[in-house]
């Protein structure tokens, strides 16, 4: 088991835990009071710092329940963190834009990461064709 090292740049927050059984995602929470109005941007801080292991990354996303809870979209979609962002003030962020007037609270959660190894190196071979059969070109039916 990978171990990692972390800051936590807020004594508001609860501290990270690993739910097991229920999910792999682990919760990241709000590390200040915010208060958005409709179409403004924001980076949320999350009151955390981390030291990955060599060849790892987290992958930051939104809770499944964050733009019901808050109407806020993360702008970046997916947060990639490399290990190389472990410096003494690299806290990790959450950039939003609110898609109404919001309030966001010390301790909400508003996403969540994972860790993931690197993807290997990949080696591209161009082709004519992919398969023997035809499927179409859309999705699983091939229908548009």
């Amino acid at each position: 088991m990978p171990r990692i090292r972390i800051k936590y740049f807020s004594d508001k927050i609860e501290k990270l835990r690993y739910i097991e059984g229920k999910s792999d995602w682990i919760d990241l929470r709000c590390a200040e009071d915010i208060t958005l109005k409709q179409g403004e941007f924001k980076l949320i801080p999350l009151g955390v710092g981390m030291q990955l292991p060599e060849g790892y990354e987290a992958h930051v996303v939104p809770r499944s329940s964050t733009f019901k809870n808050f109407g806020i979209i993360q702008t970046n979609h997916c947060g990639i963190i490399d290990e190389s962002y472990c410096g003494d003030n690299d806290q990790w962020f959450m950039p939003v834009l609110a898609m109404r007037d919001t309030e966001i609270h010390v301790n909400d959660r508003v996403c969540q990461f994972r860790i993931m190894e690197h993807q290997p190196v990949v080696e591209f071979e161009e082709c004519e064709h992919l398969a023997e059969e035809d499927r179409g070109g859309f999705g699983s039916t091939g229908k548009a």
